[in-house]
């Protein structure tokens, strides 16, 4: 019994504590999308430049978020986590010297040279940036499937994916009130600095390291003398994740999920802006798109296990649909004089993209066993993260070839769409099993 109760407390302080010290990467990420319209009206630096470097940076992530995802199932992940957001606190505090750099690069404070070169100095560091977030997720899920037995993962897992929606809420608002786009890179990095100590304290990696038995072990799980034979983890990898057709089909969903989740946080900003709305609503509007989405994890996983039996991709698909509805509805109201629909509708999508967002990562843990759970989410996360190539460079086309965002609309709307049809293929799929 007392065993019984020192777990339970241990794992909900990891619980907690790792939705807190991800909240922080979301502090030094998010922060680039609120310095976009602040750099432009300065600089006259274009969207389509701006989408460039989203694009590159995203595909990075990914790649980055993959390699990480297996790297994670081998090590420690508190100091995997505190060498990743170190880094993302650096490269934070250097964008705001984006203007020095470039003039010291160039010898001018202005002119096309100038210009340039602080975009390429961006680029870097975003890049850069963008490499050690993918030290962010997979040693949480590390953490969350150590901690936590499948049968209460989904429900645990929605809790713990708020955390990267509160970090980007927290960040949202206070940008919005910051004038000067060097203080969007600065006042947050601060903040993220503290949670760098925050992690190292609070934070263990296994039951094991503080003297509590691991979880019990599942079926079709490596011992832990098996995952440390080199050839048997990787055999073990390619049956459970890499050969295995669910996780493809979830991966590729997820790709879906993303291009309607990154196009409203990395171009909200700027596209409520050209609306008409100040800087401090675009920021609150934004963040209620967070906060909604937090909402819609928790409503979704609650829904997955109560009403349709741990079956998380039924809800997945009905979600999907219901978002494709909302875009194309945003698509209408965007020129109707109306702000309060567009915004109460934004937020109904945020809220129901973001179950599927959460259930489509705990789908492939649980198929994947705790062994190689980070491995297949790192194989999920790269794939969603091709979503940039649309976002970024596209969506900035887009946006400057047509002087609006209504063919934005329009595209996020069909994507939905087929993300809502491709995973209707796994509707009969067992929770757990790796047939569908």
């Amino acid at each position: 019994m007392q065993t019984e109760k020192r777990f339970k407390y241990w794992q909900w302080r990891v619980i907690i504590c790792s939705m807190i010290g991800y909240a922080m990467f979301y502090f030094v990420r998010k922060n680039f999308s609120f310095a976009i319209p602040l750099l432009n009206q300065e600089y006259g630096i274009s969207n389509a430049s701006f989408g460039i470097i989203m694009t590159l940076g995203g595909l990075i992530y990914g790649l980055s978020k993959f390699l990480n995802g297996i790297l994670a199932d081998r090590t420690n992940a508190r100091w995997h986590l505190v060498i990743g957001l170190s880094v993302c606190v650096l490269t934070s505090v250097l964008f705001g010297f984006a203007d020095k750099i470039s003039t010291f690069f160039t010898g001018s404070a202005e002119g096309e040279g100038f210009i340039r070169g602080m975009v390429i100095v961006m680029a870097v560091l975003y890049i850069v940036n963008q490499i050690f977030q993918g030290c962010g997720f997979a040693p949480c899920n590390h953490l969350m499937v150590s901690w936590v037995p499948p049968k209460e993962l989904a429900t645990k897992m929605s809790i713990w994916n708020t955390s990267h929606s509160v970090g980007a809420f927290v960040v949202a608002v206070i940008c919005g009130y910051l004038t000067r786009w060097q203080l969007c890179f600065w006042v947050p990095a601060a903040i993220a600095f503290v949670g760098i100590f925050f992690i190292i304290i609070t934070l263990r990696d296994t039951p094991k390291s503080v003297g509590l038995p691991e979880l019990p072990k599942v079926k079709g799980e490596l011992d832990d003398s098996e995952q440390k034979d080199p050839k048997a983890f990787k055999q073990f990898l390619m049956k459970k994740v890499f050969l295995n057709p669910v996780i493809w089909v979830l991966a590729v969903t997820d790709l879906f999920v993303y291009i309607v989740r990154f196009a409203i946080l990395d171009w909200g900003p700027s596209m409520l802006s050209d609306m008409g709305l100040s800087k401090e609503l675009t920021g609150w509007t934004v963040a209620i798109f967070e906060v909604a989405g937090c909402a819609g994890m928790l409503c979704a996983g609650y829904i997955s296990d109560k009403f349709f039996k741990s079956k998380s991709q039924r809800v997945c698909a009905i979600e999907m649909g219901l978002v494709a509805a909302c875009l194309i509805g945003l698509h209408f109201l965007q020129d109707a004089g109306q702000p309060i629909f567009f915004l109460v509708l934004l937020a109904l999508a945020g809220f129901l993209i973001y179950g599927p967002q959460a259930l489509l990562g705990v789908t492939a843990a649980n198929i994947a066993t705790k062994k190689a759970a980070s491995s297949a989410v790192g194989l999920i996360g790269f794939m969603s993260y091709l979503s940039t190539i649309i976002t970024g460079v596209g969506f900035g086309a887009l946006a400057d070839r047509f002087g609006g965002w209504s063919w934005i609309f329009i595209t996020m709307g069909g994507l939905a769409v087929v993300g809502a049809v491709l995973i209707l293929s796994l509707w009969g799929m067992k929770e757990g099993s790796a047939e569908a």
